[in-house]
């Protein structure tokens, strides 16, 4: 009941966060975005995640998402936006190391790499005229470690049968091409409309895999 209650708490903050950006309203965005964001860890904690090795390296994951959430709240800071960066290339990384400890299914891991690698690849050739030459190599490391995710997530869900691993995983991917396309390509709050739902809802799922 107490992580149902918290779910819909973090639903609520970024229902908040989706109006203050859709205002403009950076104040909003600094009250909302950390809400939200606590809204996940609150709930892996009310799931257990103290009570498992896998819980608690998921939750080492959510905490770097979180550091990395605060620091891309302001705009036009390339500094910023790279240390937020690395935070979240971090939190990937937690959260492979974690989908690790349950035992992946190396057959399924390999079909997914070969597909993880075309769709890196897409991705790249996609973003990779609009990239800085400052941000090129960050980019490219980024989209490795979220593949590496992925491919996790597939070996994971595929040894425990337990799909939210996996679908978690997948939406956290899809959720960084919002960022992508509203750092390097083009600003509207468009991306941010489809973008957040889908991050908060894959940190969520995610979350609740601690109790699996």
């Amino acid at each position: 009941m107490m992580t149902l209650g918290l779910v819909v708490a973090t639903v609520v903050a970024v229902i908040g966060l989706l109006l203050a950006e859709y205002r403009g309203s950076r104040s909003g965005v600094w009250v909302a975005k950390p809400l939200a964001s606590t809204g996940f860890i609150a709930v892996a904690l009310a799931a257990g995640a103290l009570e498992t090795s896998y819980g608690l390296t998921v939750l080492v994951a959510l905490v770097l998402c979180w550091v990395g959430d605060v620091f891309l709240i302001p705009k036009g800071a390339t500094t910023l936006f790279l240390a937020g960066l690395v935070s979240f290339l971090l939190g990937h990384l937690g959260f492979a190391v974690a989908f690790t400890l349950r035992g992946p299914d190396p057959f399924w891991m390999a079909v997914a790499a070969v597909l993880a690698l075309l769709l890196a690849f897409l991705a790249l050739r996609w973003l990779y005229p609009h990239l800085s030459e400052r941000m090129r190599i960050p980019v490219v490391a980024y989209v490795a470690v979220i593949s590496l995710m992925v491919v996790a997530a597939v070996g994971a869900t595929a040894a425990t049968g337990r799909a939210a691993i996996g679908v978690g995983a997948f939406c956290f991917y899809l959720s960084d091409l919002h960022v992508a396309r509203h750092r390097f390509v083009s600003q509207s709050f468009w991306n941010k409309s489809w973008g957040l739902p889908l991050y908060y809802g894959a940190q969520l799922i995610l979350a609740s895999t601690v109790s699996l």
